[in-house]
């Protein structure tokens, strides 16, 4: 079975979190660095058409407060910064979706990483205690409470995503708001108390009203949208009766040439290439029966743990 193609899965930059406590060092390595700008709206902000990095002595010789250390790479220091702290206006601004489809993978996980961060910053200039003012610490991966000292840090919301199906049926949903012929996997978000394989079974009953039996992580995905983190599991669960809730338009049951065919003709159209989504969809696609093990043992046994 072949392996995953998505974007934001390059390990991008040596996030050097030793140096975000030391002052010093920071400013030291201002000097040299450059710089992602982003908007209030998490896009980026080109400069040149050279380098969507900018050189940071352009924006300011010192060192801003508000100034995010991303990391380095071959020696050369990364920071991020919101555009309201730079003097000038971008040449353009670029979408993280659309960086995606053409920047080198570093970049567009290093897009991922300061489009996140600059959220949860924006996000947290309150303390969510006593309502005072907070101050970024930690190279702007912490920030403290003038008032009562509290310190907060940045947040990922994990997510599951799942490929449900008997080995010959995949479970395809699309909501209202989605392009039209536009399908996907069904997906959500891991409630408090709760393990990413309780979330994939609650969220397909819930869903779908499909029952599902054995489940396995696959593979996980960064989803700076603005701040999550899919992770991608297959499901077995029989060909059954579908339910939808309201969170759905549509839920259907695809057979492999089925499918194909209605992709082939544009009847069908897949997520984006970047997502986690459309790689285990094509992952389950193109699987040929050595890679059919998972399946055919769990209709064997029932489909259940």
């Amino acid at each position: 079975m072949g392996g995953f193609d998505f974007a934001f899965r390059d390990h991008g930059l040596d996030r050097a979190e030793p140096m975000r406590s030391s002052p010093d060092r920071l400013d030291a390595a201002w000097v040299r660095a450059k710089v992602m700008v982003l908007d209030e709206g998490g896009q980026v902000c080109v400069y040149s058409s050279e380098d969507v990095f900018y050189p940071a002595t352009r924006i300011s010789m010192a060192r801003p407060e508000n100034a995010t250390l991303l990391g380095f790479r071959d020696e050369q220091a990364y920071f991020a910064i919101a555009s309201n702290a730079v003097p000038f206006a971008p040449v353009q601004s670029l979408g993280i979706r659309a960086a995606a489809g053409f920047w080198p993978d570093w970049q567009t996980s290093a897009f991922a990483q300061a489009k996140a961060l600059l959220h949860w910053q924006a996000q947290s200039k309150f303390c969510g205690r006593c309502g005072g003012l907070t101050d970024l610490r930690t190279a702007g991966y912490s920030a403290s409470c003038a008032g009562c000292g509290l310190v907060v840090y940045p947040q990922t919301h994990p997510a599951v995503i799942m490929c449900v199906s008997d080995g010959e049926k995949i479970l395809l949903g699309r909501q209202a708001t989605w392009p039209e012929k536009r399908w996907s996997l069904l997906a959500g978000f891991i409630e408090p108390g709760e393990s990413p394989e309780q979330t994939v079974v609650r969220e397909v009953w819930e869903e779908s009203g499909v029952k599902v039996g054995h489940v396995r992580y696959v593979a996980s995905q960064p989803w700076p949208m603005p701040m999550g983190l899919m992770l991608g599991f297959e499901a077995y669960a029989p060909e059954q009766p579908i339910a939808i809730s309201d969170e759905l338009q549509a839920a259907c049951w695809y057979g492999r040439e089925q499918l194909r065919g209605l992709i082939a003709s544009g009847d069908l159209l897949l997520p984006d290439a970047l997502s986690i989504s459309r790689s285990l969809i094509m992952r389950w696609l193109d699987a040929g029966p050595q890679d059919r093990v998972f399946w055919h043992t769990e209709a064997g046994k029932g489909g259940q743990p």
